[in-house]
C-alpha cells in the first residue's frame, strides 16, 4: 500500500481520535483522502500519509540539517535507555500513545518496536520537515503536523502522553488523557551532554551551565503527586557522528562559543545523558 492509503486506513479506523482545530468539533467523515468536520472544514492527507493541522504560520528552530543530525544520533541509540524506561512505565494493557513534539520520529518508532502490544501510536510536531522524516521509519505510528497549544484530538482519547524534551501545554494534556491515564515527561538534568557544553563554552559563560528547575517546578505545580525517576548513563559516540551530536542540540548556535570548540567536538568519544522522568498517574 502507498503511504497515503496507509494513512487513510489509520484515520478511518481511528476517526474518534481527531477533532477539527478550527471549530473543535469531532470529525464526521473521511472522504477520499480528506477529513471533514460537521462545519465543512477539511484537511487533506499528504502523499506521505500525514495530516497538516496548523491553521497559522509557525516559527520552528529545528531546520532540516538539525533534524537530519538528530535522526542519525538517535538511530545510533542515544536515547535507547530512555525509551526503555518509558516502556517500563506503560501498563500491561494495550496503550493509545501520543508523542508530543515527536520531531523526526525515532523515539516513537523505537518505543513501538519495544512494545509491540501498543494499540495506537500517534506523533505530532510543529515541524513539517520533522514529520516528513518520521514517515520513513516504516513504523505503524501515525504522524501529523499540529499545534501543541491547540491539539487536534478529542477529549480523553489517549491512555498515555509522552513528552520527551518538548514544551508542555498541561491544560491540553489534561484534556486529551483518559481517566486513569498517564503523563510521562522527560527533562534533561544539569549534567546532560555536559562534555559537549564544556568544549563549546568552557567556564563562566551563560551557556556553560544549565538548569531545568523552572520546568521541574512547574510540572509539580500541576501534578503535586507525580513521581520522579532519574536516569544517567554514558553513551559511546559512534565514529563520525560527533558533529551530528552537536548539530542535534540548540548548543551549536549558542553565543560566545570557544573558537576551537566545534573542532574539539571531533575528539569526543562518549557523552553523558542525564535526565529526570516525571510521571503523573491520573485518577
Amino acid at each position: 500500500m502507498k503511504k497515503i492509503e496507509i494513512g487513510k486506513q489509520f484515520i478511518s479506523n481511528h476517526l474518534d481520535l481527531f477533532r477539527c482545530p478550527i471549530c473543535d468539533q469531532p470529525f464526521a467523515e473521511m472522504t477520499e483522502f480528506s477529513l471533514i468536520c460537521p462545519n465543512g472544514h477539511g484537511f487533506d492527507l499528504s502523499k506521505k500519509g500525514t495530516l497538516y493541522f496548523l491553521t497559522h504560520n509557525s516559527n520552528n528552530e529545528y531546520d532540516a540539517e538539525m533534524l537530519s543530525a538528530r535522526h542519525q544520533i538517535l538511530q545510533a541509540g542515544l536515547f535507547d535507555p530512555i525509551i526503555k524506561a518509558i516502556s517500563g512505565q506503560l501498563s500491561e494493557q494495550p496503550e493509545t500513545i501520543l508523542d508530543v513534539g515527536c520531531g523526526e520520529g525515532t523515539p516513537l518508532a523505537k518505543l513501538e518496536k519495544c512494545r509491540q502490544d501498543l494499540d495506537v501510536a500517534v506523533g505530532f510536531d510543529i515541524s513539517k520537515d520533522g514529520i516528513n522524516l518520521a514517515t520513513q521509519h516504516g513504523a505503524n505510528a501515525f504522524f501529523c503536523v499540529a499545534d501543541l497549544a491547540h491539539l487536534p484530538f478529542n477529549d480523553h482519547v489517549f491512555s498515555t502522553v509522552v513528552d520527551l524534551f518538548s514544551p508542555s501545554a498541561y491544560s491540553e494534556f489534561n484534556r486529551v488523557i483518559k481517566p486513569h491515564g498517564k503523563l510521562i515527561k522527560i527533562i534533561p538534568n544539569s549534567n546532560y551532554l555536559h562534555e559537549l557544553r564544556a568544549l563549546l563554552f568552557g567556564d563562566n559563560q551563560p551557556n556553560s551551565s544549565y538548569s531545568n528547575q523552572r520546568v521541574y517546578d512547574l510540572f509539580f505545580e500541576h501534578y503535586p503527586s507525580a513521581t520522579v525517576n532519574k536516569l544517567c548513563y554514558q553513551f559511546t559516540i559512534p565514529t563520525g557522528l560527533q558533529q551530528a551530536l552537536m548539530l542535534m542540540t540548540p548548543l551549536h548556535w549558542g553565543k560566545n562559543q570557544n573558537e576551537d570548540g566545534k573542532r574539539l567536538v571531533d575528539g569526543l568519544t562518549s557523552i553523558t545523558v542525564d535526565v529526570s522522568i516525571l510521571v503523573n498517574q491520573f485518577n
